[in-house]
């Protein structure tokens, strides 16, 4: 009870602060406060302690399904109640003739990577079962590291010819067994990691609150003009979805930031995926929105970055 006063005691102080603040300073105030609050690993510590981070940390998806090229394996995990993710069912998978990660247009290689589902096609050939599900192949980290080639997809077995133990490069099951994931699947929320062998699980809270801290501590730069800050997150490797180097990069932003634009930028359905195979990379993404007097942007953003040394979060590539 003694522990419940104080914290009671404490918040109320708080608010009396806040509303303090706010009668001599305004809302502004307040909401630069509230920016600064999010930087700070005490407040993500607190909010992941009870959060499910089997994968990763993830606000935009309800199903996961990973592969592991290794042991032939597709596996859906799906979340019970919006809290957590339950395995649901393994599928015995055909991948690549290939081993190893997919790099360039007919390789017979299955790639490495994470990767949304963009569509599903019920009307294609015999060959490839009754359905199959199109990927995001190549992702904006196989775009940076030049990796090309199309036509990834999940897919069913050939229902009037033979076949191969092997794929061209896609992901195969049984037809039962495709029908079934697609009843239990969306496939606007549904998240496909592929591996080369056990997709790592039960993902260090440690470092999803590094991550997240020092997102929303890019995000304060960049929200109030700090350039300098803003572009220590940056790697020197950087290179922008479209080639844009750092060098280039950095004068193009140093030219935006001396405008002092007063703006807004909003994060939400954010999710931070360790990337497949690495020991430092994860793929950040989120639906940023974003206004100034000269701009307004609503859409999805990814960032990949990587974790240096000094635990200090650098941006490798961003679209």
């Amino acid at each position: 009870m003694r522990v419940l006063f104080l914290i009671l005691i404490s918040l109320s102080l708080y608010a009396n602060d806040i509303l303090t603040t706010y009668r001599i300073n305004g809302i502004k105030d307040i909401q630069k406060r509230m920016d600064m609050e999010l930087t700070k690993k005490e407040y993500w510590s607190k909010y992941l302690k009870n959060q499910d981070t089997t994968f990763g940390y993830i606000e935009g998806y309800s199903s996961v399904l990973t592969c592991n090229k290794e042991k032939s394996t597709l596996t859906l995990h799906k979340k019970e109640d919006s809290k957590s993710f339950t395995f649901k069912k393994d599928f015995n998978a055909f991948t690549g003739k290939i081993k190893g990660d997919k790099v360039k247009e007919g390789d017979l290689k299955t790639p490495v990577g994470i990767y949304n589902l963009t569509k599903k096609i019920s009307k294609l050939d015999s060959f490839y079962g009754p359905l199959a599900f199109v990927t995001s192949y190549p992702n904006v980290y196989d775009k940076y590291r030049g990796k090309n080639g199309h036509g990834i997809w999940i897919h069913g077995l050939p229902t009037q010819q033979e076949r191969d133990d092997y794929t061209r490069g896609c992901i195969a099951i049984d037809n039962n067994n495709i029908e079934c994931l697609d009843r239990q699947i969306d496939i606007d929320n549904t998240l496909l990691i592929i591996s080369q062998t056990e997709v790592v699980k039960n993902i260090s809270k440690s470092n999803l609150i590094t991550l997240l801290s020092q997102l929303y501590d890019w995000r304060y730069a960049w929200i109030y003009n700090d350039i300098s800050k803003y572009l220590s997150f940056y790697s020197d490797d950087f290179k922008r979805y479209d080639g844009m180097k750092i060098e280039a990069f950095k004068k193009y932003k140093t030219r935006i930031f001396k405008k002092q634009e007063k703006k807004t930028i909003t994060f939400n359905n954010i999710n931070i995926i360790p990337y497949p195979n690495t020991t430092d990379k994860y793929e950040i993404t989120f639906k940023e929105i974003y206004v100034s007097p000269s701009y307004r942007f609503s859409g999805n953003k990814t960032l990949l970055v990587k974790l240096d040394e000094k635990s200090k979060m650098k941006i490798i590539t961003e679209k």
